[in-house]
């Protein structure tokens, strides 16, 4: 089976994207598991630091990795947004194959300094983890909110500038993302737009893995074009807990009385199936990624 790095540099190569998709309990896993498989893509299941609390990092990453060794299947996992070395550490020792050391608060030569120590140390757990690193501002919090206004984005200047100085292995860059989504792109009336030239410049001048956080609500021309551009992971994660939502609501409504949760929760998983492989589809720009060799 090829490693994350592997089918990230394929991605790159062929101008298309490996999905990445968040998920806070097993209904969300099977849901993320099965679409993947439906379409022979690779696919990586991310947990931020809450839904890690919830779901309990070992037990996540005990998981996947059944599922992993089961199926013989590329499903990898990801420790999203860490915002502690010590989190970072736990998801390492835990056997997560990517984490994203988020320290993008920060003043510039702060993130710098503390992302370059976390990289260091993480290697040395597992040389073979994959350490990203955020500059910009790309918002807060995957649920639904307006977003807020003038977040800075990259330049492709600091860009090279931190991913030389850190030694991070991904970059995830402000390019017009933001977490979450707002009301109206709930209801389908408006839709995030991308910076694409900011995109190719950033790409051009670090020639490094790219993550495009925040996806969710983004219109699709602008996703398809990012990814052409240089990004080679896109995060969804709001589309797939409203769809959980909605699938939930639609079980209860059907049947009022019925209290059986594994009853119940395949309508929640069905819904974000649907998100899923819609969203897996358009990344891999219907040519897809090989999963083995």
């Amino acid at each position: 089976m090829k490693t994350l790095r592997e089918l990230l540099g394929e991605a790159q190569q062929n101008k298309v994207a490996i999905g990445h998709f968040n998920v806070s309990d097993l209904a969300g896993l099977k849901a993320v598991f099965e679409s993947a498989r439906e379409l022979s893509l690779p696919v990586i299941v991310g947990l931020s630091e809450g839904e890690r609390a919830f779901m309990g990092v070992r037990v996540g990453a005990s998981a996947l990795k059944a599922l992993r060794d089961e199926y013989d299947y590329p499903i990898f996992l990801n420790a999203d947004h860490t915002h502690s070395l010590a989190s970072a550490e736990e998801a390492a020792r835990a056997g997560f194959d990517s984490i994203v050391f988020d320290r993008s608060e920060l003043p510039f030569a702060e993130n710098v300094a503390e992302t370059k120590g976390a990289v260091e140390i993480l290697k040395a757990i597992n040389p073979s983890i994959l350490i990203e690193g955020e500059i910009g501002q790309i918002g807060a919090g995957s649920e639904i909110h307006e977003a807020p206004k003038d977040l800075r984005l990259t330049t492709a200047e600091e860009a090279k500038e931190f991913v030389s100085a850190t030694g991070i292995d991904i970059l995830a860059p402000a390019v017009g993302n933001t977490h979450g989504m707002s009301l109206s792109m709930v209801q389908g009336e408006t839709q995030k737009r991308l910076n694409i030239e900011r995109i190719a410049e950033i790409a051009k001048a670090t020639g490094i893995l790219m993550t495009l956080h925040g996806a969710s609500g983004t219109n699709d021309d602008d996703l398809s074009r990012a990814i052409r551009a240089g990004m080679t992971e896109v995060h969804i994660n709001t589309e797939v807990r409203l769809a959980w939502r909605r699938g939930l609501e639609t079980a209860f409504t059907s049947d009022r009385d019925q209290v059986v949760p594994y009853k119940l929760l395949p309508a929640a998983v069905s819904a974000m199936k649907q998100v899923v492989s819609a969203r897996l589809s358009l990344f891999s720009g219907g040519h897809g990624i090989s999963t083995h060799g």
